[in-house]
């Protein structure tokens, strides 16, 4: 057993780089089982509230979505749920968005439509238009999507208004990207995947940092609480991170994963398209708090040093072995509670080559935040 240590010169600096790969893998064992181990081994249960069909006020804010709102609107005027309301807010829309929704007015009495007319003096984000809905809404409980989104089941409105509660007034939905063929497409699921498993694992481990705007719940009072978005309107984004950090507090909030219960949108055709998405949703990091800068960073940055030093711990023969042993731990650890997390969420099919995306997605998405060009970032 003692021959398998090294001997901890203290006057060598590769001891010190050995010290340096214990402090980071630890760093990285403790990430993986006590936030991201939330969501591995969260117990997924029919939950029932005192008023488990509240009425509810779906809100889509939509902008040009023409085809969108005619394929799928239906999906969520038709679910099965006893008493509900969609808000569509067309936003300076030049299409014929107008023409669908009116045609579907037509036929679906629940359904509700507020036009905003084109104004040199308005902008096109999101925030204005969820407002109008939110106050337009006759109900308490609200419900957010977009028009390019799908719900999984008819059971959507259900699931998510059940897990309403008198203590939990924020439901953290998930909402998965169709798949397509091509690499783009699969590291764009990825990426959707990856902040999936990210933002309901905080949530679980009581740090909420974000939703996803396609699939979101929350009460009117919850809104009026913070003032709305009003500290952070001036930003294109923030309407589903920003403002859960302020409003998800005491506890508040709840997550929903049932498969029933999830969203699915289209992924941009393009890189391009994707990338000014991404630096959209960028222009709200500089807003976190520090302390949830340091949570979402410090991840990634031990798994990189972590390997720095496991390379260079290689190369001298003492220390291979007991690294190779420590690495390979980690490694398993993280493959196993990755690999549950990833199936709770039903992307079961980056699975097998999890290691090698949690390496390149380490790298990769720091590349990706300081090269996307922020000049695109105020169009929707």
């Amino acid at each position: 057993m003692l021959e398998f240590l090294p001997s901890f010169d203290l006057y060598a600096p590769i001891t010190y780089v050995f010290f340096a790969f214990c402090f980071f893998a630890f760093v990285q064992f403790l990430y993986v089982v006590f936030i991201f181990g939330k969501l591995a081994f969260h117990q997924i249960r029919k939950e029932k509230n005192g008023n488990e069909t509240p009425g509810l006020s779906v809100i889509i804010a939509a902008r040009n979505e023409s085809e969108n709102l005619y394929r799928f609107l239906p999906f969520i005027l038709e679910q099965d749920y006893p008493n509900f309301e969609v808000i569509v807010v067309n936003h300076q829309s030049i299409d014929d968005s107008k023409y669908v929704l009116d045609a579907y007015k037509q036929q679906y009495p629940n359904l509700k439509i507020i036009e905003i007319e084109r104004n040199k003096h308005l902008k096109f984000g999101k925030k204005l238009p969820l407002t109008l809905g939110i106050k337009a809404a006759k109900n308490e409980h609200l419900i957010f999507t977009d028009a390019d989104c799908k719900p999984n089941s008819d059971q959507w409105l259900y699931s998510m208004a059940a897990r309403f509660s008198k203590k939990s007034e924020i439901v953290l939905g998930y909402g998965p990207v169709y798949k397509r063929k091509g690499f783009a497409n699969r590291l764009m699921r990825f990426d959707t995947a990856w902040i999936g498993m990210s933002y309901l694992s905080m949530a679980k481990a009581r740090f909420p940092y974000m939703g996803i705007g396609r699939n979101l719940a929350y009460t009117k009072t919850t809104f009026e609480s913070v003032s709305g978005f009003k500290s952070h309107y001036s930003l294109a984004s923030g309407d589903d991170d920003l403002f859960i950090q302020e409003a998800a507090k005491n506890q508040n909030y709840t997550i929903n994963i049932e498969p029933e219960s999830f969203c699915y949108s289209k992924a941009p055709k393009t890189l391009k398209k994707w990338t000014r998405q991404k630096a959209r949703h960028y222009t709200t990091a500089s807003k976190y708090k520090v302390i949830k800068k340091l949570l979402l960073g410090i991840y990634p940055l031990s798994l990189l040093f972590m390997l720095i030093s496991f390379v260079s711990l290689c190369l001298v023969y003492e220390y291979l072995w007991i690294a190779l042993a420590i690495f390979v731990f980690i490694l398993t650890v993280k493959w196993i509670v990755f690999g549950k997390a990833f199936r709770k969420i039903k992307e079961n099919t980056f699975v097998a080559w999890l290691p090698l995306w949690d390496i390149f997605y380490a790298i990769w998405t720091p590349i990706m935040f300081y090269t996307v060009s922020k000049t695109e970032a105020d169009k929707w």
